[in-house]
C-alpha cells in the first residue's frame, strides 16, 4: 500500500488530484490532506508517507519552508501554478513538477517517474534515475518553440513566436496572427500542442479558443462579471477571457 500525503490549499486542485490518484492505482492510501505550512511540519514530524504531492504556495506560507524544518525521505511531486519554483524543487526531494492546470496525462507521466523511481535497488541507482529524468523534464522541454512553420502551395515559411500576437482555434483549425494582423493556418490540431510548445509566462490561454502573447497586450479592461476585454496591439478586435479564466490570467499578467 503506497501512503500519499496532499499538501493543498485549493479544494478543486485536492479533488483532481484524489481523482487522479485513485484512477491509477488502487493500492494507495491518501493518509492526510493539508493546506498549510504550519500543519505539514506537525505532521510530518511524527509521519513519514511514500510520496507527497506538494503545492507550493500555502495559506500561510510557502511549501519549501516545510521541508527545510523536518526531514522528508520520500520523493515529492510539486503541483504549482508558477513555474519559477522548478529549480528550487529538484534541490531537494522533488522529482516533478506539475504546472497548473495539469492534465492527466502530464499526471501519469509524473507518476510513471515515481515508479520508476521506487524499482531502483540501490541509492546510486535512484540518484541516477532522479538524476537523467531532472534532465529529460527540465532541460529538454524547457526548450519553447521559436518558430512554426507554415505549408502552402508555393512551398513552406516560417513564422517566428516572437511575432506572433495570438493563437485562434475555430472549428478544429489553428490560425497565429502576427504583428501585422495576417492570419496563418498552422499545421498543429489543438491549441493544447500550441500550448505545450510555449512559454507560459509569455502566453497565456484566455478562453476556449484564443491563446494571447504577452508582450502585445496593449490594453485590459472591464467587460463585464468575471471576464475581461484584451486589446493587443496592432488588432483592432477585443479578446475576452472567460469567467473561469479571469482570475488567473489577472494573476499571469503581473509576472
Amino acid at each position: 500500500m503506497t501512503k500519499i500525503l496532499i499538501i493543498e490549499d485549493e479544494i478543486p486542485a485536492r479533488k483532481k488530484l484524489k481523482r487522479f490518484i485513485e484512477e491509477v492505482n488502487s493500492s494507495t492510501e491518501i493518509i492526510a490532506e493539508l493546506d498549510t505550512v504550519q500543519s505539514a511540519v506537525f505532521f510530518l514530524k511524527s509521519h513519514q508517507p511514500d510520496l507527497i504531492f506538494s503545492d507550493i504556495e500555502l495559506l500561510d506560507g510557502n511549501a519549501f519552508e516545510i521541508y527545510q524544518q523536518v526531514y522528508i525521505s520520500c520523493p515529492i511531486i510539486f503541483t504549482t501554478a508558477y513555474d519559477q519554483f522548478w529549480m528550487d524543487a529538484f534541490d531537494g526531494n522533488g522529482i516533478a513538477y506539475l504546472l497548473k492546470p495539469f492534465s492527466k496525462e502530464r499526471f501519469l507521466k509524473a507518476w510513471d517517474k515515481y515508479l520508476l523511481l521506487g524499482n531502483a535497488t540501490s541509492n546510486e541507482e535512484k540518484a541516477i534515475v532522479n538524476l537523467t529524468k531532472f534532465f529529460q523534464q527540465n532541460f529538454i522541454q524547457k526548450q519553447y518553440k521559436k518558430r512554426f512553420s507554415i505549408n502552402t502551395n508555393q512551398g513552406i515559411y516560417f513564422l517566428e513566436t516572437e511575432n506572433i500576437l495570438f493563437f485562434e482555434a475555430d472549428e478544429g483549425i489553428i490560425f497565429a496572427y502576427d504583428t501585422k494582423g495576417k492570419k496563418h493556418l498552422l499545421t498543429e490540431t489543438t491549441l493544447k500542442e500550441i500550448e505545450e510548445q510555449l512559454n507560459p509566462l509569455d502566453f497565456f490561454r484566455i478562453n476556449r479558443s484564443e491563446f494571447v502573447h504577452k508582450p502585445y497586450i496593449e490594453k485590459i479592461e472591464r467587460y463585464k462579471k468575471n471576464t475581461l476585454a484584451i486589446k493587443l496591439k496592432e488588432f483592432e478586435t477585443y479578446l475576452k477571457t472567460s469567467q473561469s479564466n479571469t482570475a488567473t490570467f489577472r494573476e499571469w499578467i503581473e509576472k
